[in-house]
């Protein structure tokens, strides 16, 4: 018997997964508390539903693809090696991902680049 699950259903999961806030963090943050306090060295909350693009898969099923967000203010000092979305109003922890490492200066700004999450089609 074949597979499928409805594009819908994986966009529906995509968009879950969208929030308004992207935090560069210090380690991999395992709750939201840790996302955009313990670990957070900078946060952009100027991150709205257009940086959020859902589309045919790089491989199978979909994909989103999250915006640059650029000049985010750096808050504290460290090596940035993660990303996570979150919402400012919540406590779920909706995605995180490694970042080529980069130390990060209090008072600069530092550019979040350009990245995809993708869910392939069931097999």
């Amino acid at each position: 018997m074949a597979k499928s699950l409805s594009n819908a259903v994986i966009d529906g999961a995509l968009d879950v997964a969208a929030g308004d806030q992207i935090s560069v963090c210090s380690a991999e943050p395992t709750t939201y508390t840790e996302a955009v306090t313990t670990f957070k060295l900078a946060i952009s909350t100027g991150v709205a539903g257009g940086d959020f693009v859902n589309a045919d898969g790089d491989t199978s099923g979909r994909k989103m693809t999250v915006a640059a967000q650029t000049a985010v203010t750096i808050d504290s000092t460290g090596t940035g090696n993660h990303v996570a979305i979150t919402n400012l109003s919540g406590t779920l922890l909706k995605v995180v991902t490694t970042a080529t490492p980069q130390l990060l200066t209090a008072a600069g700004t530092v550019d979040i680049g350009t990245f995809k999450l993708e869910i392939a089609d069931p097999t």
